[in-house]
């Protein structure tokens, strides 16, 4: 007999369905009689004894489906050991409702926040493992991230469109892609989506330089330029002011996001007519693509094998191809983050884009 509790935790994604099948299926192969607890609305379903018993009936056909038949919800780490309003110790409140279930394992899916939160219930001694989902692709230790195919997949697409009625008009249009803390998303996007300006958190931009690439494309007879910009794209003097000072900026700020602000800027430098195109929680919404339902096919029988060996404390990452098992006490709390000197960069510019720098 196993009894296996099972969350999704933090942002939704296209393929947190598929990755939940993916355990399932696995386990379902070893012989052994299994349970299965789902609870709802990632650890708040697990603070506060919110969960069902869960049948293989639950896992059928939704291989294809978006979102999580689980629900979600953000609790941030941070938060975890703070009483709620009414005083209760989340943590304690966990680790009950996990000897209560008299659970073997939790599997965890969800990003940086929830691996954190993950390893703090492994230093709790809780038998856990951790699946790595953002559409971000910012997770130290994974080569890659479920949900980060599906969502370039969306934010090309959106700048594949952009580029029809950017050519018929002659007009320059942003298209601002999720990426808060990484450039990853607006990256590959950018590059896979032809856009001729990239601008990531890790490579602060200076707007002349932006403007100025602007103004060779129309030197050149190209009527229209398209940027493909992270909603966490920074200026070279915003980079240089405090936490504090960045903050009290942005609340201040006329602008409701980075893209508007370049817009504007661009628009005053240039006298050209610019748009901008936030296509926001469609980068998480539909269906997950076929790399994605490959990929949480193989986490999500990865992690059922760590299981059967009753291997815990791991995430379950794609490393060179092939899963991997990586300690939770390594990978929290790390942020992968964009090199402005890697490969990749450094051919996006060898082909032409510019990258504010």
């Amino acid at each position: 007999m196993k009894r296996i509790g099972i969350l999704t935790s933090g942002g939704d994604c296209q393929a947190l369905n598929a990755a939940m099948r993916g355990v399932v299926k696995g386990l379902s192969t070893s012989g052994d009689t299994l349970e299965i607890y789902g609870f709802y609305d990632g650890y708040k379903g697990l603070i506060y004894g919110n969960y069902r018993y869960l049948t293989s009936q639950d896992f059928s056909g939704i291989l294809t489906k978006g979102g999580t038949i689980l629900g979600t919800s953000r609790q941030p780490f941070k938060q975890m050991r703070v009483p709620d309003e009414n005083g209760l110790d989340k943590v304690e409140a966990m680790k009950h409702t996990y000897h209560k279930l008299n659970l073997d394992c939790l599997v965890i899916l969800g990003g940086n926040g929830t691996q954190k939160t993950a390893n703090l219930l492994r230093e709790e001694g809780l038998n856990v493992l951790h699946l790595p989902k953002t559409i971000d692709n910012d997770i130290w230790g994974t080569d890659i991230t479920f949900g980060f195919q599906s969502a370039l997949n969306i934010a090309t697409n959106t700048i594949d469109c952009i580029h029809t009625t950017a050519a018929s008009h002659n007009r320059v249009f942003i298209v601002e892609v999720m990426g808060h803390k990484v450039g990853w998303l607006p990256l590959h996007a950018g590059i896979a989506g032809g856009a001729d300006i990239i601008l990531i958190p890790e490579i602060p931009y200076d707007i002349e330089k932006v403007v100025e690439a602007v103004n060779r494309r129309t030197r050149q007879g190209k009527g229209f330029t398209i940027l493909a910009v992270a909603e966490g794209a920074i200026s070279v003097e915003n980079a240089k002011l405090s936490k504090k000072e960045f903050k009290e900026m942005v609340n201040t700020s006329q602008f409701p996001s980075v893209s508007y602000e370049v817009a504007d800027q661009i628009a005053q430098k240039t006298g050209r007519d610019v748009r901008v195109t936030v296509p926001g929680h469609m980068q998480r919404g539909g269906s997950p693509c076929a790399y994605d339902r490959v990929l949480c096919t193989q986490l999500g029988a990865a992690a059922a094998q760590a299981i059967e060996e009753k291997d815990y404390g791991y995430m379950i990452a794609m490393v060179n191809g092939q899963t991997t098992r990586v300690p939770l006490s390594e990978a929290a709390g790390r942020l992968k983050t964009v090199d402005p000197d890697c490969q990749l960069v450094q051919e996006a510019k060898k082909v032409g884009i510019c990258f504010g720098d």
